[in-house]
């Protein structure tokens, strides 16, 4: 494992988690950098959880789920976003949008990957318009 990886699991506590949410902050930064606004971050609810809730500069919602790997490997991030988990992302996007009146409002579903590149620097891959319901 990369020596900064490694200390990114041991403040947060040898998990997962700590490595998604090290992803979670470079794909925010790189959306924002193409001038996406930041909604709401993690994002949860009965139904399931987002990510990363946007503002695209037209003024459509974007739904982002991240995917982060130590490495790029056999199996691509964005390719485990499977049918069951789009199906709750989507649940999970009306209730936001039904919680905050704006269920008129165009939305997308968009996936970033990000590879950890062993340099503390992240290869970020953004889908957008990943897949639709």
């Amino acid at each position: 494992m990369f020596g900064w990886l490694k200390n990114i699991f041991q403040r947060g506590g040898g998990s997962g988690k700590a490595l998604g949410r090290w992803g979670e902050r470079r794909s925010e930064r790189f959306l924002r950098a193409k001038g996406l606004k930041t909604l709401e971050r993690n994002f949860s609810c009965k139904t399931g959880e987002i990510d990363l809730i946007m503002l695209e500069t037209d003024g459509q919602i974007v739904f982002v789920e991240v995917k982060t790997r130590k490495a790029a490997g056999f199996i691509s991030p964005e390719s485990v976003v499977t049918l069951p988990k789009q199906n709750r992302i989507y649940r999970t996007a009306r209730y936001f949008m039904a919680q905050h009146s704006i269920e008129d409002r165009a939305f997308r579903f968009d996936v970033v990957s990000v590879v950890a590149d062993g340099k503390r620097r992240a290869q970020i891959s953004h889908y957008e318009n990943a897949f639709s319901h």
